[in-house]
């Protein structure tokens, strides 16, 4: 078994951040990826509003750049997954697929995986026409119509890249305006290879082999149409995940961690970042932020005997589900 003094589950934007601070406080730090580093934001085209960029960046290099500042400051990267996580002594005992290890503080910054539809066809077609990553799957739709399900930054980034290949994009969303940013709301209005469908949904996805079309059904009127397109991307929210953490962890009702300012969580030594936690703004630079401040937070609990004691002033949100972004 092999200790560490602080141990990061997550390759996103958060754990990294989190494993770079970690490491340049002199702790001993690993990073446990799952796989390739990256997270959702690896599949971005452009992110066009993280300072520093002002032209944007890729996810694609974004990442692997705070990546390499993490390994120079002395982080240990593994690809591996966090199979169960339990508190030992007074630190913690983390299964993985390469084994076991210790670690004085955890961080948890596993993010979340996209939410599926949950309709006919969905389970058949998954990677037969139905994906999660324009810029990866973009240029296979050259002059063809795609659909983008969502509302969302993440719905109209992706559906701003797959106009730059498809002959036309149909967006389809299910409230009567659109929740991402201005800016994302503007470009996608004012791009002539863009179609917006609000308040409908998507009922069914057609094709045996391959999508090859849309059952929708229009909330307004009732409506139903069929729907030609060669591909389908859904980004409807995520789902995080948690399902490694132990039980007395208390979730809100979002399935998320509640943390405090710090990023620490109720149980002692154990803190989470990004989109996994509770009221995360859900922005790249505001998973980094997390991520420094749990690192920073982990190593001042590894030093104050103050910070020993659980965040137990914690409150568990309580609220609607979430919605459709």
């Amino acid at each position: 078994m092999t200790d560490f003094e602080i141990a990061v589950a997550g390759g996103g934007l958060a754990g990294l951040t989190a494993a770079l601070f970690a490491a340049r406080c002199g702790r001993s730090t690993v990073a446990l990826t799952g796989g390739p580093s990256g997270g959702p934001l690896l599949s971005i085209e452009r992110i066009e509003d993280f300072p520093g960029f002002p032209e944007g960046i890729p996810g694609y290099e974004l990442l692997p750049l705070v990546q390499e500042q993490a390994a120079g400051a002395g982080t240990e990267f593994q690809m591996t997954e966090v199979e169960s996580l339990e508190a030992a002594g007074d630190g913690w005992s983390l299964t993985t697929g390469r084994g076991e290890l210790r670690a004085g503080a955890v961080i948890v910054a596993t993010g979340s995986r996209t939410r599926e539809l949950g309709v006919p066809g969905e389970e058949r077609l998954t990677g037969r026409g139905i994906s999660h990553c324009a810029s990866c799957d973009g240029p296979l739709y050259r002059d063809r119509v795609v659909a983008v399900v969502g509302g969302g930054d993440s719905a109209l980034q992706e559906a701003l890249a797959l106009a730059a290949h498809a002959q036309e994009v149909i967006v389809f969303h299910r409230g009567p305006a659109f929740s991402a940013q201005q800016t994302y709301r503007q470009r996608a209005l004012e791009s002539p290879r863009i179609s917006v469908r609000y308040r409908t949904i998507v009922e069914e996805i057609l094709g045996e082999q391959a999508v090859t079309g849309l059952r929708t059904r229009d909330l307004a009127t009732g409506e139903v149409a069929h729907v030609e397109v060669a591909g389908l991307f859904v980004y409807i929210g995520a789902v995080p995940l948690t399902g490694f953490l132990p039980d007395r962890l208390q979730l809100d009702d979002r399935g998320r961690v509640p943390t405090d300012s710090w990023m620490r969580t109720e149980l002692p030594g154990l803190l989470a970042a990004g989109d996994v936690r509770s009221e995360s703004a859900a922005q790249a630079v505001a998973a980094a932020g997390d991520g420094a401040t749990a690192a920073l937070a982990a190593h001042r609990y590894l030093t104050d005997r103050s910070w020993r004691g659980a965040s137990s002033h914690l409150a568990i949100a309580v609220g609607p589900a979430e919605p459709e972004k």
